[in-house]
């Protein structure tokens, strides 16, 4: 085993959590570590989940656009063929760019980077974690990335008071039907198929599922969602989740909700897949299953039994207001611990962690974390929604703008869904915004904004939006809260 190194803090895990939380650390004057088993930084969100998913999301709908609108506003061309490969070629050159990216915000901030695997191995009496990191056995770093374990093959042992685990999480499977890379598989496999696929069959009517399947059914596969609760999206809200199930359906997705997927039986390269819709056992073929039934957190390997850390009936770390674990100086962000499992509610935890741990008073307010489904038209939430603040007995008053009645969206040809403001019926102040439609996943800032500052959907009907844009549908949303609207 090689000589110990010591540090200020240590990070197991670059991606949104871990990597932000590092470059803040730095910022604070921290020597700061991280350890990543991956080759690039970033992540499953940079590498295998948001930002790719986005990029081939754009891109696929650029391809729709052609095929399917573009006569629409006088743009006559001849049928537009896919070019997979460079379609792929191009996701991947914007992961390269932003991992590079986030290399160099390393490299700026002088935060050191070990490749490899960490265990964590106790405390010793002086207080400080010591954690042994195993040289990972995979391709070297990228060019002008440096890992501090090239000059050592053997495993390192590194000392910190403070550590902050930051390992996210991995797809969930279904019973009894494991992975296998090639016909079953999770949304890493989804985002680099060599081929257009005839027929996918996406287990999950979450985001994730919803996202990958409208990439597939843009490019010309036949897509099936197979969801077993009798609707999409459950956490959203009902009139929203229920507004794009129908857009989704006109794009030709097909759905077959309080479905369970009992089995999925091999045929070469092909698959028959066994479910049950209530009314017995049934079968469909395909090319592919992709399995976005959710994740789970991704902590085997760390010791975390050795060490004692608590774990709830899910596997999350328990953690205290302060992201501190039951072993003091142990840490935990992102979907390690309870909350929606996102980028940016990780980003925001590791802000926080490292910022307590600086005598700060950070906080993160979950309760105004945004969350996006990058279909199209797009799906974009925060705050309550009307089942959650009727169970809640919360008395409210709703105001709602169709897109159809605004100039930009009409401009843009996109005139599908809407935007709600739910705001609490005694003090007006917002309680809920929900948006179905063009770029909802930009308009929703605004409504975060709002709500942050305990804003009124009077607030928002008073400030000026400029015209024609589509966030004046917010504002007409808010208006109409007090059935005000102008345009409606």
């Amino acid at each position: 085993m090689s000589e110990d190194v010591r540090y200020d803090l240590i990070v197991v895990g670059a991606g949104p959590g871990g990597y932000v939380a590092a470059i803040r650390a730095a910022q604070l004057g921290m020597r700061v570590v991280v350890v990543e088993k991956r080759p690039a930084l970033g992540g499953v969100c940079l590498n295998e989940g948001c930002i790719p998913s986005k990029a081939l999301l754009d891109s696929s709908e650029l391809f729709a656009l052609a095929r399917d609108r573009f006569s629409r506003h006088g743009i006559a061309i001849e049928p537009p063929r896919l070019d997979l490969d460079a379609m792929m070629l191009r996701k991947d050159e914007v992961v390269q760019k932003l991992t590079e990216g986030i290399a160099y915000l390393f490299k700026k901030n002088e935060i050191e980077r070990f490749h490899g695997t960490a265990t964590l191995k106790g405390i010793n009496a002086a207080g400080l974690h010591r954690v042994d990191v195993i040289p990972a056995a995979a391709p070297p770093l990228p060019e002008g990335q440096q890992n501090l374990l090239e000059a050592s093959p053997q495993t390192v042992s590194i000392h910190a008071p403070r550590i902050i685990l930051a390992t996210g999480s991995e797809a969930a499977g279904l019973p009894g039907i494991p992975f296998d890379s090639q016909v079953v598989v999770s949304a890493r496999e989804a985002l680099s198929f060599a081929a257009l696929p005839e027929h996918i069959i996406v287990a999950g009517g979450g985001y994730i599922g919803l996202e990958l399947g409208s990439v597939w059914r843009r490019l010309g596969a036949q897509v099936t969602v197979m969801e077993m609760l009798p609707q999409i999206l459950p956490t959203m809200d009902r009139q929203a989740a229920d507004t794009l199930f129908r857009s989704l359906r006109k794009q030709g997705i097909q759905f077959k909700l309080a479905t369970r997927i009992t089995g999925v039986r091999r045929i070469g390269a092909k698959a028959i897949v066994q479910f049950n819709a209530g009314t017995g056992s049934e079968e469909i073929d395909c090319d592919k299953v992709l399995v976005a039934v959710g994740r789970r957190p991704l902590t085997a390997g760390l010791g975390l039994d050795e060490l004692g850390v608590e774990l709830d009936e899910k596997g999350r770390v328990v953690v205290d207001a302060n992201y501190q674990s039951t072993v003091p100086g142990l840490y935990a962000v992102g979907d390690l611990v309870p909350g929606p499992m996102l980028a940016h509610k990780a980003s925001e935890e590791g802000l926080a962690c490292v910022e307590r741990m600086a005598g700060m008073a950070a906080a993160v307010e979950y309760e105004y974390i945004p969350g996006v489904v990058y279909t199209w038209p797009e799906g974009a939430s925060v705050g309550g929604t009307e089942e959650q603040l009727k169970e809640a007995g919360i008395p409210y008053r709703t105001g709602r703008f169709n897109f159809a009645a605004l100039g930009r969206a009409r401009c843009m040809d996109e005139a599908e869904g809407f935007v709600k403001i739910l705001a609490h019926l005694e003090s007006d102040r917002v309680l809920g915004v929900h948006i179905v439609g063009p770029r909802a996943s930009d308009l929703i800032a605004e409504a975060v904004a709002v709500m942050s500052f305990g804003g009124t959907a009077r607030d928002i009907a008073l400030t000026c939006h400029a015209h024609p844009t589509l966030p004046e549908a917010i504002r007409e949303a808010a208006l109409d809260v007090h059935k005000e609207a102008i345009h409606a």
